[in-house]
């Protein structure tokens, strides 16, 4: 979906619609930006950032509080049209899915014909524009469904798709984060060509357990099924520092921009957690983690910010240099919608 919670804001309220929107709480508290429209990206705003960093940007954006209740309903809108066409759906969020149409005979068997119904669908059932990539593996798919928003429609043939990787800056590849980017940059690794001409050996020696998934990516490979079962068990997020930090403040600020970006997934997949990790990989390359469960659910920022200053205190970090830092959720629950529309965060 494009722009999910902010078009549901401009199609339900038309003095929105054509100005910068911003859904996720007031810019005066601590929070951070769940979603914007397209007016408000124009200014360089966008998910996950705080909001008052959102504020200082586009100062005349409209600060909205979600409704979850709202965009949950819609969800299943959507929903319901993607299950007329499959119902081998893998959804990342209330506004993202994979669908494998692999079998089905609907419009001829055409993928591409089978998104163009179900974007005239989802816009007839719910007002709102959505974005699909077709191709013939999730890498592909994942990154076609965003290179023409809004309401785009991308496909990537079988006979594409390597083209289509040698020429891609590493820095578009999904799951590529900045700090991954940087360092193949560094390396000299500019695009998916000079990605492939690395070796799996090679590539292992500078990025570990995510070598091999670079190294198939890097020629139109991706085995991985859609799973429409697949329960989710975490979400997390982590970065590697170019020059390993030895101050605990700025460990905790790095902690905390590392749990917004797991507070607004939480967020949009209207989820709760039960327990808070950091994780900590020190300059010599050993890692420990260390988890607290809190009394109350986790469903806000906040409540992951509570946890991070005891939780780093339990490492040797600060007295020894830290290379890496990471922070994940577990135990995830459906959120009580009521409830999290009470929290700080918003």
């Amino acid at each position: 979906m494009d722009a999910f919670y902010a078009s549901v804001e401009q199609r339900d309220d038309a003095s929105l619609r054509g100005k910068p929107v911003v859904v996720g709480g007031d810019p005066r508290s601590r929070g951070v930006v769940a979603a914007c429209s397209y007016e408000a990206r124009a200014f360089g705003v966008r998910s996950a950032m705080p909001c008052a960093q959102a504020y200082r940007l586009c100062p005349d954006a409209t600060f909205l509080r979600p409704r979850f209740d709202v965009y949950k309903s819609v969800s299943r809108d959507v929903r319901s049209v993607f299950e007329s066409i499959t119902h081998i759906i893998e959804p990342l969020s209330l506004d993202e899915a994979y669908l494998d149409v692999t079998h089905v005979d609907l419009c001829g068997g055409s993928a591409t014909r089978m998104a163009r119904k179900l974007k005239k669908d989802i816009h007839e059932a719910t007002g709102l524009t959505a974005s699909a990539g077709v191709s013939y593996n999730k890498f592909f798919a994942k990154i076609a469904s965003a290179m023409n928003k809004p309401d785009g429609l991308t496909v990537i043939l079988p006979e594409q798709g390597e083209a289509f990787v040698a020429a891609l800056p590493v820095g578009k590849f999904h799951g590529v984060g900045s700090v991954t980017e940087q360092k193949m940059l560094e390396l000299g690794i500019e695009t998916g060509a000079d990605l492939r001409e690395w070796s799996l050996d090679e590539l292992v020696h500078h990025f570990g357990k995510s070598a091999r998934y670079y190294f198939n990516i890097a020629r139109g490979i991706d085995e991985r099924p859609v799973e429409h079962r697949r329960e989710r068990r975490s979400i997390g997020s982590e970065t590697t520092f170019e020059q390993d930090l030895r101050n605990p403040v700025q460990m905790l600020d790095q902690l905390e921009q590392l749990s917004a970006q797991v507070s607004v997934s939480l967020i949009s997949m209207n989820l709760s957690a039960r327990t808070v990790t950091v994780k900590v990989r020190y300059g010599d390359f050993t890692m420990v983690t260390r988890s607290h469960s809190p009394t109350n659910v986790v469903s806000s920022l906040d409540d992951i910010v509570a946890c991070l200053p005891f939780l780093l205190a339990k490492t040797d970090a600060g007295q020894r240099a830290v290379r890496l830092l990471g922070v994940s959720v577990s135990g995830l629950a459906p959120a009580n919608v009521e409830e999290m529309i009470q929290l700080p965060l918003l």
